[in-house]
């Protein structure tokens, strides 16, 4: 298999470079989400709903400013998303967000079909994707979801690590 930075010359590799830089480009934008949850005082989660090159819905972690244990990134996204789209299966659609997902958001992310997920930094404390559990392999759901990790992981995981550090030295 190429490696997605690399420049081999060839179709295959030409496309790894293509898709590379897509889940860079959107991963972009989940940052900024995550980067506006920060600035509001909230934990620095962004996460954006892409199909077909088209985004769908943002959403960016609003459990303080909504008083919801369960406003995570990825739950406001997949409902910006289901909203733009006008249904809540999210078929063909891929999941960008800064971190790992959770349990509760795994289990968002297979009710809503969402076919690929991407996410930056990994959360060994609560991270369910591949940290804590592989809660999307083997699902009872029969939805296989692909996964990308660790696309922009070392500013995903900064802005994080940055946020509580902050809060520490108050």
């Amino acid at each position: 298999m190429s490696d997605p930075g690399s420049d081999s010359g060839n179709d295959s590799g030409s496309d790894l470079q293509a898709a590379f830089r897509s889940h860079e480009r959107w991963m972009g934008e989940a940052l900024r989400e995550a980067e506006q949850a920060g600035e509001a005082g909230e934990v620095p989660v962004g996460a954006v709903v892409v199909r077909e090159g088209r985004l769908l819905g943002r959403g960016r972690n609003q459990v303080e400013a909504l008083g919801d244990a369960t406003a995570h990134a990825e739950i406001l996204a997949f409902g910006a998303a289901a909203s733009s789209a006008g249904d809540w299966r999210l078929d063909a659609t891929t999941l960008y967000v800064t971190l790992e997902p959770c349990t509760m958001c795994c289990g968002a992310l297979l009710l809503c079909r969402v076919a690929t997920l991407v996410f930056g930094a990994s959360d060994p404390r609560a991270g369910a994707v591949i940290s804590t559990a592989r809660l999307l392999d083997g699902n009872p759901y029969r939805h296989r979801v692909e996964v990308v990790a660790g696309i922009l992981a070392e500013p995903c995981a900064a802005l994080l690590q940055d946020f509580f550090r902050a809060r520490r030295q108050r």
